[in-house]
């Protein structure tokens, strides 16, 4: 097992359904160990899908009418093994009553940009972390780019009326091992690199465990053209990598790195911390922690949970973009968590318990949180998933957000009843955020094979 983390793999998950049905999958067989064994044909599965539910845009505090819709969601998914999948659909969004585009009969604000169209491709899959290539397009949900010092939980569909198709390009050559994003591969927006060199490979040789020791260099450059235009920015930071503790199924790492702002300078950031990974088929857990020194408005983490909000107005009670708040200087404690676990030995996506949260505390007093959990209860016929995003606890301006979504299966796992609700935030066209809140109720049916 090697510390890269296969960004690939873990996004195949949005491939497959929300759950995974009520059965659960087979025990592998015992085979004779004398008998000679062949590799196992790729298997094709496909799965369609369509929801169809209520869905109601409410005013916080004032901020307008509110809106009705019914929403139409088809899916079709093809699965073709680690290496290839195909994800397409997108919620269609019907007008029942409220808005102030004409009454149009479907929501404009879903599909008025170029960008919106990429919501159609909810994943789409070629070759793997572990293949010399690979390529992934579609949302990006908690994504970090390889060190995670510049991109790290960073969601790209946080503001409700933006609905891009992310990019991640993977590749190794000899020591070199390479990961680049686009949050918007139909859009100007973030586009990021970062370049990691194996050096136990480059001074010895093919190494027998990958990654031990490795430096790398990142950038990230954010135009802010697509999905409203902001400030535009750009970050970059140098890290340093030591795997200290091989065991089966574990490994425990140290890291140190420095960043700052091309161009402007005093601005900068330092960073020493470590981590643990222990991954089986029933348990994975990882967890991260690093103390961190920021100083000229440069911080870790700048492309974060809340950066599709805070790119408009930051968190805070200056009300500016991001990329022009103060930032005080100071030092933080930064800790992440990601805990995994099934019940079923069997090694595949769906897991009984998801939890991921990541939480950092400044020396000046603010406190940012962002976490998701997911249980799967009852043979897997109830999921129960939640979300929620604090940002500037402690200090006046901070801001809240949270969601929730309940499925429950039933008549053989077929049919499903789903519930959802929670609090949004909408970019305006003077660059504040208008307050606001979801709640829907329906039907889904798909059919797997």
């Amino acid at each position: 097992m090697h510390r890269k983390r296969s960004c690939l793999a873990a996004l195949l998950l949005l491939l497959l359904p929300t759950l995974g049905g009520a059965s659960e999958p087979p025990a592998p067989q015992e085979e004779s160990s004398t008998a000679p064994t062949a590799p196992p044909a790729r298997k094709w599965h496909y799965l369609t899908r369509v929801e169809a539910t209520s869905l109601a845009l409410l005013p916080r505090a004032g901020a307008g009418d509110d809106e009705g819709f019914v929403q139409v969601e088809p899916t079709f998914i093809i699965d073709g093994g680690p290496e290839f999948g195909v994800n397409l659909g997108a919620p269609v969004r019907f007008r029942l009553w409220g808005g102030n585009d004409g009454r149009a009969l479907v929501r404009r604000e879903d599909w008025d940009s170029l960008s919106d169209w990429g919501q159609l491709v909810r994943g789409l899959l070629l070759g793997s972390d572990n293949a010399p290539l690979g390529i992934w397009f579609g949302p990006l949900e908690e994504h970090r780019l390889l060190s995670g010092h510049l991109v790290r939980r960073y969601s790209n569909r946080t503001n409700p009326n933006y609905h891009p198709a992310g990019g991640i390009f993977t590749g190794t050559l000899g020591p070199l091992y390479t990961e680049a994003f686009a949050s918007d591969v139909l859009g100007t927006r973030l586009l990021g690199a970062e370049f990691s060199l194996d050096m136990e490979h480059l001074l010895f040789g093919q190494p027998k465990q990958r990654g031990r020791y490795t430096l790398a260099v990142s950038a990230v450059h954010d135009w802010g053209r697509a999905g409203g235009a902001a400030p535009s920015m750009t970050l970059a930071h140098l890290d340093a990598m030591a795997v200290v503790v091989v065991r089966p199924g574990m490994e425990a790492y140290v890291n140190a790195g420095w960043g700052g702002r091309p161009g402007q300078g005093g601005a900068w950031g330092a960073v020493v911390g470590g981590g643990v990974d222990s991954l089986s088929e029933r348990f994975n857990l990882r967890l991260r922690l690093e103390a961190r020194r920021q100083h000229g408005g440069f911080r870790q983490g700048f492309f974060g949970a809340d950066y599709e909000l805070a790119r408009f107005q930051s968190a805070g009670s200056n009300g500016v973009p991001l990329a022009d708040a103060h930032f005080p200087d100071g030092y933080s404690a930064f800790a992440e968590a990601l805990v995994e676990w099934d019940a079923v030995s069997y090694g595949g996506p769906y897991k009984h318990l998801r939890l991921s949260v990541g939480a950092e505390a400044f020396s000046w007093g603010r406190v940012d949180v962002d976490g998701r959990a997911a249980v799967q209860l009852f043979a897997r016929a109830l999921e129960v998933a939640v979300k929620g995003l604090a940002v500037g606890t402690g200090k006046p301006g901070a801001r809240y957000l949270g969601a929730a979504e309940v499925r429950w299966r039933f008549l053989g796992g077929k049919l499903y009843a789903m519930g959802t609700g929670g609090t949004l935030l909408f970019p305006t066209a003077d660059g504040t955020l208008r307050p606001g809140a979801f709640a829907s109720v329906g039907l889904g049916v798909d059919n797997a094979r």
